[in-house]
């Protein structure tokens, strides 16, 4: 019975880092436009390099600040 425990915790070990994709090491980022170029020397958007090295989703929004810049008729001073 125990040796079913430990056979039962690997393979659930096994496919849980199956799963696990982690972003390590340094990334060469414009300090511009903040693309991000790959291993195939092509410049990704952040957002789609991301996405495609990890489960990251994205949503967008606007922080305070560019709010102000960008809409300033719609910001409550």
């Amino acid at each position: 019975m125990f040796s079913a425990f430990i056979l039962w915790t690997y393979q659930k070990l096994r496919k849980a880092m199956k799963e696990i994709r982690i972003l390590s090491g340094m990334l060469p980022i414009c300090s511009n436009c903040k693309k991000i170029r790959d291993d195939e020397d092509c410049w990704k958007q952040m957002e789609v390099y991301i996405s495609e090295h990890s489960e990251a989703v994205f949503t967008h929004s606007f922080c305070p600040e560019c709010m102000k810049k960008l809409y300033p008729d719609f910001v409550k001073d």
